[in-house]
């Protein structure tokens, strides 16, 4: 989802007409140069000899996230173990000021990976008011999370350090619109440009395996 596009389909979201998941997937088709971008200027990117490096950028109030969400869990139970996946949340789009701390205060607690979803669902499904620090922390601890490990890790100093990283990605990597995965500093890809979510991970899957092949 670009910047322009947020209110429209926060508005269509809204009324329960969001995307189907899945409802444009490709099967087998092969890929080709355009169901990925080239970045012209290519972001460094530090990882151990024989890892890769894959980032999605998202955000908790874009229904297209939403949607992919499922697809990118799937992929992430059998992705390659040389591939080190991480999430980046984007400095725009509504509550990203609480949202991006929250990602990161979730993170850093260790659990990312069983709210990701639940979290996506009080928003986009449930239309939980998640607005404040406070709705948030009474949210994760309705959710088995510690409310007040949470706020400390949502208020610390190394979290405010992880959101300014996350912002200079967002900035370096010229990504406009999520949820959009950068593989290895070098490439893009998005379910908007290889016109499906389960032909975005196949992509992902490809991207990889060509540059740990020496492309």
């Amino acid at each position: 989802m670009k910047r322009r596009q947020f209110s429209a389909l926060a508005t269509t979201a809204a009324l329960g007409l969001g995307l189907h998941r899945g409802a444009s997937a490709q099967g087998d088709t092969p890929i080709t140069a355009a169901d990925y971008t080239r970045m012209g200027t290519p972001v460094p990117v530090s990882t151990p000899p024989g890892t890769v490096d894959v980032v999605e950028f998202f955000s908790y109030a874009c229904p297209h996230c939403f949607e992919f969400e499922p697809t990118l869990e799937a992929w992430l139970k059998r992705k390659a173990p040389e591939i080190r996946f991480r999430r980046s949340p984007v400095p725009f789009l509504q509550n990203f000021r609480n949202f991006q701390p929250m990602y990161f205060a979730l993170e850093s607690l260790g659990v990312v990976d069983g709210l990701q979803q639940k979290i996506f669902n009080a928003f986009h499904l449930e239309h939980q008011r998640l607005d404040k620090p406070d709705d948030i922390a009474a949210f994760v601890g309705k959710n088995g999370v510690d409310a007040k490990k949470f706020m400390a890790a949502f208020t610390s100093f190394g979290t405010s350090v992880k959101v300014s990283q996350a912002n200079q990605l967002f900035q370096n990597s010229g990504v406009d619109g999520v949820p959009t995965i950068m593989i290895q500093g070098r490439f893009l890809t998005s379910p908007t440009i290889a016109k499906s979510e389960t032909k975005t991970v196949a992509v992902v899957d490809y991207l990889v395996a060509q540059i740990r092949a020496g492309h």
